[in-house]
This record gives structure tokens, C-alpha cells and sequence, in this order.
């Protein structure tokens, strides 16, 4: 690896534009606020992140309702476990008006969306933000999001990474599409742009044909900033090839910083700077004014909000198996890991939590459904920053994914509680320090494929013209 990395955190707020956060029981708690399908909700929060100095608010995304379990959405209704998803679209520009600096993130499909479509969108988003734009590349996940763009079942594994590989690819041949300083708007001479610094791409690939060129001039950023999940070996593969931002969910220290070491090394295969890409895991963060208040709000949040049917359901959407048929208290056998596509990585990693303790469904549920499904940083403001700033030092990894417990006010209280002791150890910006995402990263702004001194590209089994 080489001596780039930032002594400074990277900050990421994981988003849901919905009744819930990623913690299906927020909706439950007393001081969660309900206005979600308003446009002012998802800006009060962005302003507060914007005051912590966040990186980065990102929105994830499903395609379907919760409807694996019992071939049915009725629980995930009955229960208010993340049946409500908004398009991301208008939230993000709303978002871009109340804020200056923080990222704006979101999901998007490769499997359900054409790249045309996501080029175009995250261009526009990026320009209008002035550079703050994000793309986190999803595969998705079930059968469900399949029946809902007229798809009987959901592509294969490598099927969806092959299909990815692609998409990714061509959507970057279309953010470079138009070369910096195409655009000369010339009133005098009546020249709008170059045409010889516009390209068509003439893709013809395993799963697209898109010709180009794009309808929205280079970004600020050059490109958005990629962000990427994958937790299986393709999954790493891939986002050691593209992404900027990796996201992870490894239960303990221990895990994560084997994970990180492994996942740089990936990076540095593909000919990258390992050290330009931030790892970060996903952690739940309960901060209090006294450690008592804190571990008060820890134990409601694990004990008293999800009701089990909205684990089952939560359980059986991330597995895309149908888990009606079983009870709570059966034990995750062998037989039936086999059985689920889906469940191995998950039971490895409930297992690595959980030690001796006989696994059963009960416990595989609540890992996806409560606060069990990470690492949590609970106390006061000094004790949390401690918890952070030594999984960072030992590179463990390279910030956090914050996951809230409820919206906004799990933000508002690390901001007020925990940001001040980061700044106070150093670990996290007074100020932005650029004026778009990439540059707040710290992170290059990528070189134009077909500017001079680069050849047309041209991928296997497509040909690409050099320009209109």
C-alpha cells in the first residue's frame, strides 16, 4: 500500500427513504419522526449532517416489498418492515437545494435499470449539486424485485456481477462521453460545442447496445464517486476494480480488519492505489449523555420495537427464501444453509457474534431485522470516539457507515455528542476542505477515456467510434 491514506475519517449516513431506518422498529420509537413522505424531513436531516461534517448521506434502496415470506407483503405491511421505498430522485434534489458540501448517494440497479438511464441521472444530479454525486452499484437481491420488472426469476449470481461488469463499464464511457471543454458556447460564432470532443460509444456487448453519446455534458467530478457492497469473492473482485467507497458488514474488530486487509490487496491487483479507496463497515452508533441513558436506549432498541414476524419476513427478502414453513426456534442445520442461496455469509458472520450459542432461526432473524447486525459503539460521546478512533488507527478501516436507530434524532445526537470529540482528536474535518465529493475525499479526479493521449476504448466483442 502506499503512505496516501488520510488521518481522517471518512463519514458515511446510511439512509432510507422510508417509514424506518435500516433498524425495522425505528418507526416504533417514541422520539422518530413520521413525516417521511415529506420533502423537509430528508432536508432537516441532510443540513444536520452537513453540520457534523458527514462525507456522504447514502440512500439505499430495494425494488419490491418485503413479499418472500409466506409468498405474501402482508407482514411486511402489518408490521412496518421497510414496505415503503421512495424514489430517490426528487429526495436527492431536494436535498442538493438545503445543503453546500455533504454527498448525496444512492442505489441503483444494474439489473433493472438501463445504463443510459443511470448515467443520465447521476450526471444531472452531479452538475446540479456541483459535484456532489454518488453511485452505489447493486446487483439486487430477489425474486421479488424480478416479478416487479416483469422477470420470472432473478438472474444467477455471476449472471448479475457479468451483467454489472458491463453496465458499470458502459456508464463510464458515457460520463466521458463529452470531453472537458467541449462546450465552447460561442454566441459570436453561433458554436454551441465541439462535435469533436462529443462521442459516440457504438457499444454492442454480452447485454447492451447503447450508442451514445450522453445528453449531459462531463461533471464537475469528472464522474460520480462509486460506492460498492459486495461481500461474496465476485462481489470483492468487483468493487476492487470500481469502487471508491466500499461498504462492509463485518460483525467485530477482528473480522473487519482482516476483511480490510484483504480487500486493499484486491485493490492493488487491479493496478489501484489500495490506499484512494475507503473501506468502511456498517456500525450502529447509541450515544447518550451518561453511559447509563445510553445502555437505557441500547436495551429498547434490542428488546422492545421489532416483532418477530418482521425479522422473519426481513430474513426471508435478504435470503430470497421463504421461511413460513419453519419455527422461530428451529436450528440453522446444515441441511438447510445448503438448502438457501443466500444464507452462508450470513451465518458465518451470525456465528463469528454469537460464539457457542446454538443458532437458530430466532437469532438469524434478529441479526438482519435489529441492532445485532453490527458492531455497536454505545456510551458517551469520549467512549464512542475511543471505540472509533481505534478501530481506525489499527486499520480496521477507513471511517464508518453510521446506521441510525431513528430518524433524525440518532443524527442530531452524534453530531452533538460524538463530532465534537472526534474534531478533538483530529479525526474528523472542522471544515470541508473542496467543493465536491471527490474533492472532500481526497480522491483523484479520473482522466477522460477519450481525451488526448487516450485511445478509443474498445472491450471485447464491441467496437467503439472515436467521436460524432
Amino acid at each position: 500500500m502506499s503512505d496516501n491514506r488520510t488521518d481522517q475519517m471518512t463519514l458515511v449516513a446510511f439512509m432510507q427513504a422510508s417509514n424506518v431506518s435500516v433498524y425495522s422498529g425505528s418507526w416504533r420509537y417514541p422520539h422518530s419522526a413520521q413525516d417521511y413522505l415529506d420533502l423537509a424531513y430528508y432536508q432537516r436531516i441532510a443540513r444536520v449532517l452537513e453540520e457534523g461534517r458527514f462525507d456522504l448521506m447514502f440512500f439505499d434502496d430495494r425494488l419490491a416489498m418485503p413479499g418472500i415470506y409466506g409468498n405474501s407483503v402482508d407482514d411486511a405491511v402489518r408490521y412496518g418492515a421497510r414496505p415503503v421505498k421512495l424514489d430517490l430522485t426528487a429526495i436527492l434534489g431536494a436535498a442538493a437545494a438545503a445543503t453546500s458540501h455533504l454527498g448525496l448517494g444512492a442505489t441503483y440497479s444494474t439489473t433493472y435499470h438501463q445504463p443510459f438511464h443511470v448515467a443520465r441521472t447521476f450526471a444531472s444530479l452531479d452538475h446540479l449539486s456541483g459535484g456532489r454525486a454518488a453511485w452505489n452499484v447493486v446487483t439486487s437481491v430477489n425474486d421479488a424485485e424480478a416479478r416487479n420488472f416483469g422477470v420470472d426469476q432473478h438472474f444467477e449470481h455471476d449472471k448479475r456481477y457479468d451483467r454489472a461488469e458491463e453496465f458499470v463499464e458502459v456508464v463510464a464511457k458515457l460520463w466521458d462521453s463529452w470531453e472537458d471543454g467541449a462546450v465552447v458556447a460561442d454566441r459570436a460564432s453561433g458554436i454551441f460545442a465541439d462535435p469533436a470532443k462529443v462521442h459516440t460509444l457504438d457499444h454492442h456487448g454480452e447485454f447492451f447496445d447503447v450508442q451514445g453519446p450522453l445528453t449531459v455534458p462531463r461533471t464537475p467530478q469528472g464522474r460520480p464517486v462509486l460506492i460498492q457492497a459486495g461481500q461474496s469473492g465476485r462481489g470483492r473482485q468487483f468493487a476492487a476494480k470500481w469502487a471508491d467507497l466500499i461498504f462492509t458488514g463485518d460483525p467485530s474488530q477482528s473480522v473487519a480488519a482482516e476483511h480490510y486487509a484483504d480487500q486493499k490487496a484486491l485493490i492493488g491487483e487491479h493496478g489501484r492505489d489500495a490506499d484512494s479507496v475507503r473501506i468502511l463497515p456498517m456500525v450502529y452508533v447509541i450515544p447518550g449523555e451518561t453511559e447509563q441513558i445510553a445502555r437505557e436506549k441500547e436495551n429498547i432498541f434490542l428488546h422492545d420495537l421489532v416483532h418477530p414476524q418482521a425479522s422473519l419476513t426481513l430474513l426471508s427478502e435478504v435470503t430470497n427464501y421463504d421461511f413460513s414453513g419453519h419455527s422461530l426456534d428451529d436450528v440453522v442445520t446444515d441441511e438447510l444453509i445448503d438448502q438457501v442461496s443466500g444464507i452462508r455469509g450470513l451465518v458465518q458472520g451470525v456465528k463469528r457474534h454469537i460464539g457457542d450459542q446454538e443458532l437458530t432461526l430466532r437469532v438469524l432473524a434478529n441479526h438482519r431485522a435489529t441492532l445485532l447486525q453490527g458492531p455497536r459503539f454505545v456510551g458517551t460521546g469520549p467512549q464512542i470516539a475511543e471505540q472509533m478512533e481505534q478501530w481506525f488507527r489499527s486499520r480496521s478501516c477507513d471511517g464508518f457507515v453510521i446506521a441510525a436507530t431513528h430518524f433524525p434524532g440518532a443524527f442530531e445526537d452524534f453530531v452533538r455528542l460524538v463530532v465534537p470529540e472526534l474534531r478533538s482528536r483530529g479525526l474528523v474535518r472542522e471544515n470541508y476542505t473542496g467543493t465536491t465529493l471527490r474533492e472532500n475525499l481526497g480522491l483523484e479526479r479520473p482522466e477522460n477515456i477519450f481525451g488526448a493521449g487516450h485511445d478509443a476504448p474498445v472491450a471485447t466483442g464491441e467496437k467503439v467510434a472515436q467521436h460524432a
